[in-house]
Parts: C-alpha cells; sequence; structure tokens
C-alpha cells in the first residue's frame, strides 16, 4: 500500500532512539524528509549517518525557546513541515500520595506542555499543506497504573489530542494520537526489567498482555506512519492503542 508520504517533511520529537527511532526509520523508508530533535549530539548524528538526508536538530523539551526555534528551524532547513510526530516524554515519580508536586510539574512540562507548544507552533506550517499532528501518548494515559504524574500529563495529552483535533480539522490538520502498552526495545525500561529479573517479567507478560509477549518499536511506528499519512484522512481527534490487548478499557 502506497501511504502518499514520499517527500514529506516529518518532524520526530526524542527521535533518536527507542519508539522515536523506530518512526523515524519507518517514515525514511516511506520516501518522506526526517527531522529527528533530541538533546544528545551522538544520537541525532547516528541518525543522520542512517537516514541519508535525515537532519538532527538538538532540542531540549523542557525550553520553551528551544521548542519555539525548533520548528521554524526545521522549516527553514525543508521549506515546509508536513507531518509533526510529538514523541519526547519521561516518566516521574511514583506513588500518588507520596510523589512530591515539583515531579508532576516536570512530567507535565516534557510530556503535555512541550507536546501542546509545538503543536500550537506548528499549526500554521501544517495548515498551508493539509498536514498532521501525532501525539504519542500511553494506555496509563487511559486507566490507572504506573507512576501518577506520567498517568496525569498522558491522559491530559489524550484530551488535547480530542480537543485539538476538533478544532484543526476545520483548519485542514489533522490531529490524531497513538498510545503504546509496554513496549520493548533496546536501553528501554522494559528491557532492562527483563534482564534484571527475566521470570517477573514472564510472569507480568502472562498476567497482563493476552498477546503473550512486549510489543515493538516498530509496531507502534507502523500505526503512527499509517495515522500520518493520507490513508488515515477519515481518522480525526482519536487516540489509536498499540499494545497487544493489554489495557482493560474499550
Amino acid at each position: 500500500m502506497d501511504l502518499g508520504l514520499k517527500d514529506k517533511v516529518v518532524l520526530i520529537t526524542g527521535g533518536t532512539r527507542g519508539i522515536g527511532r523506530a518512526i523515524a526509520e519507518a517514515f525514511f523508508t516511506e520516501g518522506a524528509r526526517v527531522a529527528v530533535a533530541a538533546r544528545g549530539d551522538d544520537g541525532l548524528r547516528a541518525v543522520e549517518a542512517a537516514l541519508p538526508g535525515a537532519k538532527g536538530f538538538s532540542f531540549d523539551a523542557f525550553a520553551a525557546d528551544s521548542r519555539a526555534e525548533l520548528v521554524e528551524a526545521v522549516v527553514r532547513h525543508f521549506g515546509r513541515l508536513d507531518v509533526l510526530v510529538n514523541n519526547a516524554g519521561a516518566s516521574y515519580g511514583a506513588d500518588a500520595a507520596t510523589t512530591p508536586l515539583e515531579d508532576y510539574r516536570r512530567a507535565m512540562e516534557i510530556n503535555f506542555f512541550a507536546a501542546v507548544d509545538l503543536a500550537l507552533r506548528a499549526l500554521p506550517h501544517l495548515e498551508a499543506v493539509g498536514g498532521t499532528v501525532v501525539n504519542v501518548s500511553s494506555i496509563w494515559g487511559r486507566e490507572a497504573g504506573g507512576k501518577a504524574p506520567y498517568n496525569a500529563a498522558k491522559a491530559a495529552l489524550i484530551s488535547f489530542t480530542k480537543a485539538l483535533g476538533d478544532a484543526a480539522i476545520r483548519r485542514g490538520v489533522r490531529v490524531v494520537g497513538v498510545a503504546p502498552g509496554s513496549i520493548r526495545h533496546p536501553g528501554g525500561s522494559w528491557d532492562r526489567r527483563v534482564q534484571e529479573d527475566p521470570e517477573g517479567m514472564l510472569a507480568f507478560v502472562a498476567a497482563n498482555i493476552p498477546a503473550g509477549r512486549f510489543g515493538t518499536a516498530e509496531e507502534v511506528a507502523a500505526a503512527v506512519v499509517f495515522l500520518a499519512s493520507p490513508r488515515a484522512s477519515w481518522i480525526v481527534g482519536t487516540t489509536v492503542v498499540v499494545d497487544g490487548g493489554q489495557s482493560k478499557m474499550f
């Protein structure tokens, strides 16, 4: 299936490792022109070397001035912006009753406010080309489990995806989301847990994931690329779960 993404300019935040790197590679395979944004220069250079024509942009998701510069830098370099993938994120805190307020603030800044800021800054450029925003949230934004600050931030992102989706489609821009479940990739948190406690993780999978295994970054990337494409033109404002049946909500 031709997804119609050839020569589209795609910006992926947190695009140098894990799910973000898989998303960058999937868009590249579809013929898109790829921009990745992250803090580590080594990771950015590695993506540029692996994906000819891709461009890395140094980026701090916590800093408003860095977010403002990022969108304009991408447009200056490529001449346009067709797709924004808000993938950058991080987990903070633990139990809701004991996690300090600062951890909630940090979780909201990187997982929610950064995505909102970038989406709003990108909107005029996306409107000019009929573009798309894809927000990467989590199944833990839909139900209890995991760390409370992270859950709250991802829940806010899912809500924002619906709200901006309803508003932006009237301007010709689609906003959609994906909510991954437990995804194992090299160097990721689930990979570390498997290394530390393989028997415990086998039990976790058996008890929680009907598909019988962890998901892969490539499986999330496949959903993101499809949702960003013209083939998904009638999907607006919704967040698609990619979790092997793990979440309990319907």
